[in-house]
């Protein structure tokens, strides 16, 4: 890979550590940086404010305090009012594909027969240089139509004349980007993964009614969501986009979000057109706020399904303000995968598929999501028969009646051994993976994410730091078992095949660490991120925080 020379910037200006060459150079031109650099002046400052809030909630949160809806917000929860009206390329959103933004998986996603493709730099993507600017190469190319990719038995895969809509998921905001920095400090993750594509792309998508279009993960409070919206508002100036054009989908990935689901989309209420179920970080969030209380400790991940009252009031609320607002209610992702050479196993695999899919449009969704593009023709049929129209907007549900204490419901169950040792294999699998530059991995026939990867961790560090849990056997479950599950895992795993062994080492010490800490880690990869290899990748400050 040829070098460019380094680029020294002017005060205020972005700094580039990463190894380069000249189509990266295509991305990260002057004038991109330039568009950067104003994102991170104008908005960087009020993002680590937010950022704070959210330490201080959760600290409340350890203390006994339950998450609620706000008393200072209930007029715009019982007023009137409904977001601008929805794009005609996405009021039928009825199949979602989502994955990393490599070469192949752009043009097999968006060729998939979905209806759009989510385009991941978020949990299906590590963070590493060459990820996060190729990735962008990728989505600039997919735009114009020229990309192509020729795998090494050359076979040319190439864009199928009416591919689905792209929308694009940038990192949260707690996420740094410490590959680009501006006197010093990181750039946030979601300004550089946003501000990049918008920069490259947002005129020739506007040129054909298709935004750009975003999703927004991880977002805590309509003070967040009001941030994105002024971030887009000034986007779309610079650019000179008409007000309004950006459009967004806000993942309700977190619990205290659910208390504020009509708040977000007011605060976007210009540009939202929808709120997914990002169900599996929502669980993950629900261990994370209640990681003091012993009373909401989940059972293992197989049993936390989404029929479960917590997980079912959410998904029912969320469809219901939704649609009395007069947006979309996305469903949640299917994780199963293709289960080769077992056509039983992978009969049963479907099966489960097929009826999580049927719950959501049953339900009211008009849409979901699915991670494989073999899974593209399971929900369709299902969405195609059970809703005919583009969406179902107009069912109201206004016989959901879903309150606090079933948002916060504790979840009956147990934990065995064979759920425990698998969150310790998921959890240091993934992790490998993950450090040598995979964001999803297949284990089990899961396509396991950070998100996955997250609720088997803090599952685990839950059941450890609570005294007097016990297995199904009455076993008690203690960091000793934990320290020779993770052992044997690392003994077996050395050499085999699989993504990232070559890591395992790294990935057991930092999940060792993590689990063996008086406290919960607020995010997996955080820590991880100094751990990334390759020659690109500069060490993020040891707190995690950005500054």
């Amino acid at each position: 890979m040829s070098v460019l020379p380094e680029y020294v910037p002017e005060r205020g200006m972005v700094e580039v550590n990463g190894c380069m060459n000249p189509e990266r150079a295509r991305i990260l031109t002057p004038a991109a940086q330039d568009f950067l650099a104003m994102l991170h002046h104008r908005f960087d400052a009020r993002c680590l404010e937010l950022l704070a809030r959210r330490k201080l909630r959760q600290r409340a949160f350890d203390a006994g305090t339950l998450p609620d809806f706000r008393d200072d917000t209930r007029a715009i929860r019982e007023a009137d009012w409904k977001v601008a009206p929805i794009p005609p390329a996405l009021r039928d959103r009825r199949v979602e594909i989502t994955g990393p933004v490599s070469r192949k998986m752009v043009i097999n996603a968006l060729n998939s027969g979905a209806r759009v493709f989510m385009a991941d730099f978020e949990d299906s993507n590590a963070p590493t240089f060459a990820n996060l600017i190729d990735g962008q190469i990728n989505l600039r190319d997919a735009v114009d139509g020229s990309i192509e990719f020729s795998n090494p038995e050359g076979r040319t895969y190439r864009l199928d004349p009416d591919p689905a809509v792209l929308i694009v998921r940038p990192r949260g905001w707690h996420l740094p980007e410490p590959h680009l920095t501006v006197d010093g400090h990181p750039l946030s993750g979601a300004l550089v993964d946003f501000g990049l594509f918008v920069f490259h792309n947002a005129a020739a998508l506007a040129a054909c009614d298709r935004g750009p279009y975003v999703y927004l993960p991880k977002l805590e409070s309509m003070e967040e969501a009001a941030l994105w919206n002024d971030v887009m508002s000034c986007a779309e100036g610079e650019l000179s986009l008409p007000e309004g054009s950006m459009k967004a989908t806000v993942l309700i990935e977190t619990l205290p979000a659910a208390f504020e689901m009509d708040e977000i989309l007011h605060a976007l209420r210009a540009r939202a057109v929808g709120l997914n179920c990002g169900r599996w970080d929502y669980i993950f969030s629900y261990i994370k706020t209640f990681r003091t209380d012993r009373s909401r400790v989940l059972p293992e991940r197989g049993q936390v399904g989404m029929t479960v009252p917590f997980l079912r009031g959410y998904s029912q609320r969320l469809i219901q303000t939704c649609h009395r607002r007069g947006a979309l209610a996305m469903g949640g992702m299917a994780a199963q995968i293709p289960i080769k050479g077992d056509e039983v196993a992978n009969r049963a695999a479907m099966e489960k598929v097929r009826a999580d899919k049927l719950r959501e449009v049953r339900d009211g969704h008009d849409g979901t999501w699915v991670a494989h593009p073999a899974l593209v023709a399971v929900a369709m049929e299902i969405f195609d028969a059970h809703m005919p129209g583009d969406n179902q907007i107009d069912r109201s549900r206004e016989d959901v009646h879903v309150d606090r204490d079933q948002l916060i419901a504790p979840c009956s169950g147990s934990i065995t051994r064979e759920g425990f040792d698998n969150n310790v294999e998921v959890a240091l699998r993934y992790t490998a993976a993950w450090l040598g530059g995979l964001g999803c991995v297949p284990i089990h026939h899961l396509m396991e994410d950070a998100a996955t990867a997250e609720i088997a961790r803090s599952q685990l560090w839950q059941w450890l730091h609570h005294d007097h849990l016990e297995f199904t056997d009455h076993a008690p479950i203690d960091m000793a078992l934990f320290d020779r599950s993770l052992a044997n895992h690392v003994h077996r795993l050395r050499g085999k095949d699989v993504p990232g062994v070559e890591h395992l080492d790294d990935a057991s010490a930092l999940l060792a660490e993590l689990t063996h800490a008086d406290t919960l880690a607020d995010f997996l990869t955080l820590p991880a991120s100094t751990r990334l290899q390759g020659c690109d990748t500069p060490a993020l400050p040891e707190s995690g925080d950005k500054k």
